[in-house]
């Protein structure tokens, strides 16, 4: 059988810094994700949807090294993780940042002492280099500099991924992966924190893997978007290909109620395209 469009592509695309291929993740004798492949393209903010339980933050735990899977190959920095030395994966591992859902900060840890974690693990730095450095990625997330000494319980929800962000960015990594970062904002708060990730993006050069249901994080802030279902991924392309896609859930999701206070009627083409209703 000749080679699909997206097999030459992905043979042949140097700027994939994580590429998933055939990937089986089994929990028990529940099968999440079979046979799925997936490219995460340098400098892009790929934003990663499905309905919920499809095995979203599954994925991201799976490339992560969290979760064990039971088949396929997943490449970080052209790095087979399976296959990779301790001193490889340590290497890895400090080009990455990870925000989790909810932040997951240290409630017995300060603002500044929890961005000093990953720099204690894995840099010989001088305690005064590591409190700078820290100061400096309060800074550079827009937190105000008293912040550096707030506990997590003193934080309001914005201010808490703001700052699980920054230890996110502690190490300058390459990629950063976001699991539901809006999730919980208020609206305003939620655009603004999608304009810090574009903001970001652009200055550090980051890549970004945002695992989002947060339809304005999807239309503003990403360059291409991949659509988990029936456990692989169903569909990926910029938002164009998701608004053109006749895949049921796809259209329910991206043409919905919601989508249509997002989306303006003339940037939408299926707007003319009465819905099942008739609406």
């Amino acid at each position: 059988m000749p080679p699909s469009d997206t097999d030459k592509h992905r043979k042949t695309d140097h700027d994939v810094i994580i590429r998933a291929t055939d990937v089986t993740v089994r929990f028990g004798s529940k099968t999440i994700l079979d046979g799925l492949s997936l490219d995460v393209r340098r400098g892009e903010i790929l934003g990663f949807v499905g309905a919920s339980g499809t095995g979203k933050s599954v994925l991201l735990r799976t490339i992560l090294g969290l979760n064990p899977k039971q088949g396929g190959k997943i490449e970080v920095f052209g790095v087979d993780y399976d296959r990779a030395s301790d001193a490889e994966r340590l290497t890895v591992e400090q080009r990455w940042g990870v925000l989790f859902q909810q932040g997951a900060l240290f409630s017995s840890l300060t603002v500044l002492e929890n961005i000093q974690v990953p720099m204690r693990e894995y840099l010989d730095i001088s305690p005064q280099l590591m409190e700078e450095l820290a100061r400096l990625k309060i800074d550079l997330v827009g937190l105000a500099p008293d912040a550096a000494e707030k506990y997590p319980s003193e934080l309001s929800g914005g201010m808490i991924k703001r700052a699980a962000l920054a230890r996110a960015l502690a190490l300058d990594p390459d990629i950063v992966f976001l699991d539901e970062p809006t999730s919980g904002l208020d609206p305003i708060g939620a655009a603004d924190f999608d304009e810090l990730i574009m903001t970001l993006r652009d200055t550090l050069g980051l890549t970004v893997y945002m695992v989002t249901h947060d339809l304005d994080s999807l239309f503003m802030a990403c360059d291409r978007i991949a659509v988990l279902g029936q456990k692989k991924v169903l569909v990926e392309g910029p938002l164009q290909t998701m608004l053109e896609n006749d895949d049921p859930w796809v259209r329910s999701y991206f043409h919905g109620k919601r989508a249509r206070t997002v989306v303006p009627k003339d940037e939408n083409p299926h707007y003319a395209v009465k819905d099942s209703d008739g609406k």
